[in-house]
């Protein structure tokens, strides 16, 4: 099994559901943060805070794959200069409760 991460700014969420949608992943955990960064050349201190959505979602490896490939071809963003950011890791056990051993 592999942990897919992909973070992104709130308002390219459609883009990033329909494009999970397409590559088959059954299902996903979807949360909203909030992204912190430097301000711009000009303003003091930070920038406003981004709203932002994080997911996560367990997928065999293969499928993995195919969803950083997507993200990294993607198009259609609001914002092209706020990428979707995408992470693959290793997942060495996973169990849930009321599984058979």
């Amino acid at each position: 099994m592999k942990l897919l991460i992909l973070l992104y700014l709130e308002d390219d969420d459609a883009c990033v559901t329909r494009m999970l949608s397409e590559q088959g992943v059954p299902v996903f955990s979807r949360m909203s943060v909030e992204g912190i960064g430097p301000g711009a050349p000009g303003w003091y201190g930070e920038a406003a805070p981004y709203a932002s959505r994080m997911i996560l979602a367990l997928v065999e490896p293969e499928l993995a794959e195919a969803v950083l490939h997507a993200v990294h071809h993607g198009s259609g963003l609001k914002d092209s200069r706020h990428p979707i950011h995408a992470v693959k890791l290793d997942v060495e056990k996973a169990t849930a409760c009321g599984l058979p051993e």
